[in-house]
């Protein structure tokens, strides 16, 4: 199974729908985690502005990634939301693409702290282990460096600052890699095939 998590930066941008279209069309097993984008923004501001706690703030930022989720889906009809293990595991069988809903799983979750340290980037390398995930894909509309490795994605705010760590945990065996351009999609998913 892949895990590829298409961030919130992708919606309006030239790349989702593309995206979109090669994961409805993958033959792979695979389920989509999305990002919080303009919805998680919303929540870090709201925040700024409010005053109200992480614990407040780590609850609608995954709010966020289900309304991300739910935007994704409808765009694309044959992502499906999924809000459990189960769920993913037979909308997978299905020949559908499972989309997560994350709320469920991770809300009260003690090993997942409410920080905005922890963002879906994290969260998709920590379901890539609960799943057992033989790879985990970050597709991002920022550039990468060849032969990077996750701390020095988080060191330049590629990746949440905890995804160092979240990978470690999580994600042996499993193989990491972010990508951002489409000239090379078609190949980068064939190779996880």
């Amino acid at each position: 199974m892949i895990v590829v998590k298409l961030g919130g930066s992708l919606a309006g941008g030239p790349y989702l729908k593309p995206w979109l279209d090669a994961l409805s069309a993958l033959t792979t097993r695979c389920v989509v985690v999305a990002g919080g984008g303009v919805f998680a923004d919303t929540v870090r501001d709201a925040q700024g502005k409010f005053g109200f706690s992480d614990n407040a703030a780590h609850a609608m930022a995954l709010l966020a990634m289900e309304q991300y989720a739910f935007m994704l889906a409808d765009l694309a009809p044959v992502l499906t939301p999924a809000p459990t293990l189960d769920a993913i595991v037979q909308i997978g069988q299905s020949g559908r693409v499972p989309v997560w809903l994350p709320v469920g799983m991770v809300l009260g979750e003690a090993e997942i702290q409410p920080s905005w340290d922890i963002t879906s980037d994290s969260l998709a390398a920590w379901l890539a282990g609960r799943l057992g995930a033989r790879h985990l894909v970050l597709v991002k509309s920022a550039e990468t460096t060849d032969g990077a490795a996750p701390a020095d994605w988080a060191a330049s705010g590629l990746v949440d600052p905890a995804f160092p760590d979240y990978a470690e945990r999580y994600l042996k065996p499993a193989r990491c890699q972010p990508h951002c351009l489409h000239a090379s999609l078609s190949h980068l998913l064939a190779g996880f095939a």
